[in-house]
């Protein structure tokens, strides 16, 4: 159920966006972001936006509360369960090796650092032998999505080629459950799929890996790359830290959903509760049967960009929520 086709070349195409950026004067007007994602930053709203940052819901717990009692959250997974995976609608862990739970204080030694708390998934990925890879959950959605993953790189960790993903599907149940997946280097037709992933970016291996955070974004908009294929468009701030390995790391994004057919959907997303990039003017689809209504968490490797045999990510206290949750357990 999850096979997807997956790209064969680097995952943005500068060329033809920065192409965009100056045909459009200053910045790009709606329709141009509508067209070719934002990964120069200019139609960024992040610093004057009005979205919350700091703490969130997962702050308003009570002491013995959970996160899953919350009535804004839809799912959450803190590992703590050895049968984590029955949580999970489809597990992709070859031969048993890439997935594990773990608790980094025992794994690591004290030097390493706090974990969020107890343990963690530890997705290996292992080249020549697997990819990574990791889990989908399929859940209700709503007109607004936030998630929010703890993440950690391991120190060696090199660069990954996709990462956490929302997809939309037509359906809950039955083939239209995964009309999502795949179609990688095709643009959708508004009506079966859209999709954005919160992933880091290398720059082709400029920036140290694993690289600086982005959008890698699919919608029935979006431009072509410059071998006339579809493949994601990026949206990321102008300016930003790389990625720090060996420490946690809250990341938090959220979809609003567009009224179908108009341009009036958004996204953004929030390292450590600082919000890092907002962008309106988005049509995610034309249908209203169709909703973002499966999460992949995952960490797929390839040897594209990857030189390192053995590459490490640490995931914990995973939560889809119908507003803004921060980073908090």
């Amino acid at each position: 159920r999850r096979l997807e086709l997956l790209p064969t070349m680097p995952n943005q195409v500068p060329l033809l966006c920065l192409s965009l950026v100056l045909a459009c004067g200053a910045g790009l007007t709606t329709r141009g972001l509508a067209d070719g994602g934002d990964p120069l930053g200019k139609s960024n709203l992040a610093a004057e936006s009005s979205l919350p940052e700091g703490d969130g819901l997962a702050s308003e717990l009570k002491d013995g509360e959970s996160l899953s009692d919350h009535d804004d959250v839809i799912f959450a997974e803190d590992f703590e369960s050895p049968d984590y995976q029955s949580h999970w609608d489809d597990v992709r862990n070859d031969r048993g090796e890439v997935l594990s739970l773990v608790r980094l204080e025992e794994e690591q030694g004290s030097s390493s650092g706090p974990t969020t708390h107890g343990r963690s998934l530890k997705v290996t990925a292992t080249l020549g032998r697997n990819t990574g890879c990791g889990m989908t959950k399929l859940f209700e959605s709503s007109d607004k999505l936030f998630i929010r993953f703890y993440v950690r790189f391991d120190a060696v960790c090199d660069y990954v080629h996709h990462f956490c993903t929302l997809r939309a599907n037509k359906a809950m149940r039955g083939g239209d459950a995964w009309s999502g997946f795949g179609g990688a280097g095709i643009r959708p037709e508004g009506t079966e799929r859209f999709s954005t992933a919160l992933e880091p970016w290398g720059n082709w291996g400029r920036l140290p890996p694993p690289g600086q955070w982005n959008f890698y974004t699919y919608w029935h908009e979006m431009s072509a790359s410059p071998d006339g294929k579809y493949w994601g468009n990026a949206f990321r701030p102008d300016k930003q830290e790389n990625i720090r390995k060996g420490r946690w790391i809250a990341c938090e994004f959220m979809l609003d959903h567009n009224t179908p057919g108009q341009a009036d959907g958004e996204q953004a997303f929030w390292i450590d509760g600082e919000l890092k990039g907002h962008w309106k003017g988005i049509n995610w689809r034309k249908s209203d049967r169709l909703w973002a209504n499966a999460f992949t968490l995952e960490s797929y490797v390839t040897d594209r960009w990857t030189k390192q045999k053995t590459n490490v990510v640490y995931f914990d206290d995973v939560v889809i929520a119908r507003r803004y949750i921060g980073p908090k357990f």
